[in-house]
């Protein structure tokens, strides 16, 4: 393995066997310092073993096909494991097994609560972890559960902890504005992950040589002067404000923001407006459309929208919110198909992308926000004769998942591999390729319609590697975007004057500090515990009724829901089958150790997707409930949680035997 001198500077740290966060640019090689501090620590540490953790599923496979298998795989037992994997229900046992596993975080993070002996782990089982992407250890973050018991057994002095290297781009500056700030947020993230943070100071040229900043240049476009589909959208969002009561609707912010829907996502919990909130939302996400892309796809959104409500309305409030649309659905189309008031950003992204794909070898990355977005200007690309001249050759990636416009695990290993290898010279992606993902060197990176953080920023710009690279950001003359982009800019250079700060502090002052912040935390974690477990107890589960949060429908109790692995939340009931019907097979494409997917399940009533049946250990079909779909009614008012975690009674856990008594006579012992 060969190295650059920057790589050898800050692997010292790691190889004297102390704890530390290695902070190189995208496209430094942390990973490959990685593999070389792994390789060290096997040849020199008695009864070695490694967890390389990852936070996102794809990653794992990569970082086993292309940097630790390659190097390591011919001297030492390696497992990759992931959500997908079969063997993560066996993760004790291959972690007995393996010299090196490299998994999602969340895998560990299972492990270390399952007490069943062939599934569980302790996190004195390692020598080294591992950790990539390591700035999100922070508040609720996954990293941060796994990390939070390392730093309680330490606070609490119990030994044989495994040593931990982190590995970022950037810690950013959790949003402070202010250098002593900046430096308490780098200091908090030492202090979650136990390390010291290490850059290269005596090679920063030989680093600037490997990895060339792209040349950034800011394509502005004017503000449209008429948008009138724009307006119109507005107007008949002013018609259902009027409809809502006027405490809430003077709380909304502007219309046509991300901060606007932050507000109707908040009074989607209020009940009874919920309906008006659901459809402002889409009214909202039009105009987040019309500001990025084409009017037509902000109308062909509400239209499908619209669509398939029709045959659902329950009573006066959607007959309101379903005839303001019909009313107005012809104009707002004839609006939309006038090109005269089309979106001048799409002229100027259509010039950025004419200008670099003039050579045929280019390769971009397209960012932008949503998934929906993603798709619509794949859609625009394709269909616009001047840049199918140019030959782009687009391709869509998203997150991973299972509803609409998401992409399977699968799909995204194809459409990068595409890209690799120049099938596609153009990715139309959301965050997703902004962190980790390798992807071939750009020579152009386009930031397109984005408001987010500065460690977003320059993860985006580190994917243009290529020399003269170009990296874009087009947006609106004076426009929120073009505001976000000049503060990340000062906030990266804010994060490098906080490391900078944090590495001149003398070891004893450092580490005084870090130990202040553990204590703090350990103390505000049990505290936090206590108030949950509280919260659990508020109720029995008998005081508690659970509305489908559609049509209000009193459809079960408390008492009738049992969870599985602590995951899934089902109804054993037999009577509340009667509330729902089962629609199409749910496909996914992990399988699960006791429990595999059935059909979807909606609503009887007003048609609200409910969840899935699953069928547990092949034998019995029960419906697990998605708590989104539902509201509760409890002796203290009602209310909608947004997840299992949050709900005010405790729900059992699910006992085969016991739970299943008056299901046996349907069973099919031979199945």
């Amino acid at each position: 393995m060969e190295y650059s001198p920057y790589q050898e500077e800050v692997v010292q740290a790691a190889l004297r066997g102390e704890n530390s966060i290695i902070w190189l640019p995208t496209g430094g090689g942390k990973t490959r310092t990685a593999v070389y501090i792994t390789k060290k620590h096997l040849e020199t540490t008695a009864n070695a073993k490694v967890a390389v953790l990852v936070n996102k599923v794809h990653l794992v496979d990569q970082h086993f096909a292309k940097e630790f298998r390659p190097y390591l795989g011919s001297t030492y037992k390696i497992a990759a494991i992931s959500g997908d994997s079969n063997e993560k229900d066996l993760f004790g046992c291959l972690v007995k097994a393996s010299d090196l596993v490299i998994c999602t975080a969340q895998i560990l993070e299972n492990a270390l609560i399952n007490m069943e002996e062939e599934k569980h782990v302790e996190l004195t089982d390692f020598t080294l972890l591992v950790i990539d992407e390591c700035h999100h250890t922070q508040k609720e973050s996954v990293y941060n559960k796994i990390m939070g018991r390392y730093v309680e057994k330490k606070v609490r002095k119990e030994g044989n902890l495994p040593q931990i290297l982190g590995l970022t781009a950037s810690p950013g500056t959790g949003g402070n504005k202010q250098l002593d700030k900046a430096v308490e947020h780098v200091l908090q993230i030492c202090a979650n992950l136990d390390s010291v943070i290490v850059s290269t100071k005596e090679f920063t040229p030989v680093l600037q040589k490997v990895v060339p900043r792209p040349k950034k240049q800011y394509d502005i476009v004017e503000r449209r002067t008429l948008d009138p589909f724009g307006d119109h959208l507005k107007a008949m969002m002013l018609m259902i404000h009027e409809y809502m009561p006027p405490t809430v609707s003077r709380s909304l912010r502007e219309m046509g923001t991300q901060e606007y829907e932050a507000d109707v996502l908040f009074i989607l919990h209020l009940l009874l407006i919920a309906q008006c909130a659901l459809h402002l939302r889409q009214y909202n996400d039009a105009l987040l459309i019309n500001d990025t892309v084409r009017m037509v796809d902000a109308f062909r959104g509400l239209d499908e929208f619209y669509n398939s409500r029709k045959t659902k309305l329950l009573d006066g409030t959607d007959i309101f919110l379903q005839g303001l649309f019909d009313e107005n659905r012809v104009e707002l189309k004839q609006l939309a198909s006038n090109d005269r008031y089309e979106n001048p950003k799409l002229a100027q992204l259509q010039c950025t992308l004419q200008e670099e794909f003039n050579d045929e070898n280019s390769r971009a990355v397209l960012f932008s926000k949503t998934r929906r977005g993603t798709h619509c200007l794949f859609d625009w690309v394709n269909s616009n004769p001047e840049l199918q001249r140019v030959n782009i050759r687009a391709g869509i990636l998203t997150g991973a998942g299972t509803g609409a416009n998401h992409m399977t695990q699968n799909e995204q290993k194809e459409t990068i591999k595409h890209f690799r290898t120049g099938i596609l010279n153009l990715l139309i992606s959301t965050s997703v390729a902004e962190e980790g993902l390798d992807i071939p060197e750009c020579n152009l990176v386009v930031r397109y319609g984005l408001l987010t953080n500065e460690i977003a920023q320059q993860q985006a710009s580190g994917r243009a590697r290529a020399m003269n690279s170009v990296y874009s950001v087009v947006a609106e003359e004076g426009g929120r975007e073009m505001r976000r982009e000049l503060t990340n800019e000062y906030l990266e250079s804010l994060t490098a004057k906080a490391i900078d700060q944090v590495q001149q502090m003398s070891p004893s002052e450092f580490r005084r500090k870090i130990s202040k912040l553990q204590k703090i935390a350990v103390m505000t974690r049990i505290q936090a515990e206590r108030k949950k477990d509280e919260r659990k107890q508020r109720y029995s589960p008998s005081q508690v009724q659970f509305q489908c949060r559609e049509c209000f429908l009193l459809v079960c109790s408390g008492e009738d829901l049992r969870k599985i692995e602590n995951a899934h939340h089902v109804n054993i009931n037999p009577e509340f089958e009667r509330h729902y019907i089962a629609g199409g097979q749910v496909v996914l494409e992990k399988s699960f150790e006791d429990w595999e997917p059935g059909r979807v399940i909606s609503c009887k009533n007003c048609g609200k997707e409910w969840g899935m049946e699953i069928k547990f250990k092949k034998v019995v079909t029960l419906p697990c409930l998605k708590i989104k779909s539902f509201s509760m009614k409890t002796p203290g008012g009602k209310s909608t949680p947004r997840q299992w975690k949050d709900v005010e009674f405790q729900v059992k856990e699910f006992d085969f035997l016991e739970d299943m008594s008056s299901h046996f006579h349907d069973l099919d012992l031979d199945e």
